[in-house]
């Protein structure tokens, strides 16, 4: 690595991810095909936004992601 790992890059490459995975289209499939794409899309959008929402720390060389589950008081 010629670069210093910075996760806050990380964590802005997931919330691309997780743009981009609202934003894509569905292929030209149909029956349980379709459904099981969308599912998939559903999970990659749940797993890139929970990443993007997390807060990120390296200590002594140790990546921690912390993840707020608790649902919002809004």
């Amino acid at each position: 690595m010629s670069q210093a790992f910075d996760p806050n890059e990380m964590i802005r490459r997931f919330q691309e991810r997780a743009e981009a995975v609202k934003r894509r289209g569905f292929p030209p499939v149909e029956g349980p095909e379709r459904l099981l794409f969308i599912e998939a899309a559903k999970l990659d959008f749940q797993d890139f936004a929970m990443l993007a929402d997390a807060t990120a720390t390296l200590e002594d060389g140790i990546l921690r992601l912390e993840v707020d589950l608790r649902p919002r008081s809004d």
